[in-house]
């Protein structure tokens, strides 16, 4: 699905992204954002727990936010504020996980965080496990799908925005869309490298796209027709046997994040309702 934006509003998305938010430069949580565990017992491992619903994750099911940052790197109050965004969208609580780093603890340290996750979901009980993640995050989900899938264990739905699903960066839009989104191909070289720090990029589960899609559960895919990483999702896309691409027209890599530095804009409270109506198993 093309989703189009107006010149004034793709001008006031990059506007927003550039903004750079230091990490103690973002909103603290609105008032309707809970931060106590929405599960009764411990271990879910490290993260946090945001909950604008009003609804335990025992009765609403979860949702698994693993954040972006090439691996590398964290903005803990922005990760929190997009999380009480995706709560109150979804209608049930958000864990951001915390997981480990590159280059201190490249993979598969970040890809066993989110898999300890969801199993401690799975523990837990909770009804309906829906993992999000974008950029680095977005790669995250869709390797712990393929990683669950070879386990033999439950799959969760999943969303990914703008995910690199191909470490060896073969996609034709890293070049076609260079100069016009505001990461490049330099800066995902130096994230490959820090992430693999030696594995193999052509291999999954690390490099989603290279992995089996057979079996995976529904996906909702969105990337902006301006990012280096449109064909990284497109390819997967494509490959995935039920999976929906949205692309935003004019839109550079992890768009979304404009919703954390003003009010909504159209192109947010699209990708808002779209991630809505998947969750709740809407037609989209």
């Amino acid at each position: 699905m093309n989703i189009p934006a107006t010149p004034e509003e793709i001008a006031a998305v990059m506007a927003r992204l550039r903004l750079r938010l230091p990490a103690d430069g973002a909103p603290d949580l609105p008032g309707d954002a809970d931060p106590m565990p929405a599960l009764p017992s411990a271990g879910m491992g490290p993260g946090q727990w945001v909950n604008a619903s009003g609804r335990p994750a025992a009765e609403a099911g979860a949702l698994v936010y693993a954040h972006g940052g090439g691996f590398a790197h964290t903005e803990p109050r922005a990760e929190r504020l997009l999380a009480s965004h995706l709560s109150r969208a979804t209608g049930r609580p958000v864990f951001a996980v915390d997981y480990r780093l590159a280059p201190a603890h490249p993979y598969p340290a970040a890809l066993r965080d989110v898999l300890a996750v969801h199993d401690s979901l799975l523990a837990h009980g909770v009804p309906d496990i829906v993992l999000f993640g974008e950029s680095a995050g977005g790669t995250l989900v869709l390797s712990a799908l393929l990683a669950l899938k070879e386990a033999g264990k439950p799959l969760p739905r999943a969303v990914a925005v703008s995910p690199l699903t191909d470490l060896t960066l073969s996609g034709p839009s890293l070049d076609a869309n260079d100069g016009l989104d505001l990461i490049n191909r330099a800066v995902l070289e130096r994230v490959a490298r820090q992430y693999l720090a030696g594995a193999p990029p052509d291999r999954a589960p690390q490099s989603p796209l290279h992995g089996d899609p057979s079996g995976l559960p529904p996906l909702l895919l969105a990337a902006g027709s301006r990012e280096v990483l449109l064909d990284d999702a497109k390819r997967f896309a494509e490959a995935a046997p039920d999976c929906v691409l949205d692309v935003y027209e004019g839109m550079p890599h992890a768009f979304h994040l404009a919703m954390l530095t003003g009010p909504p804009l159209p192109t947010t409270t699209t990708f808002l309702r779209r991630l809505a109506d998947f969750t709740h198993r809407r037609p989209i």
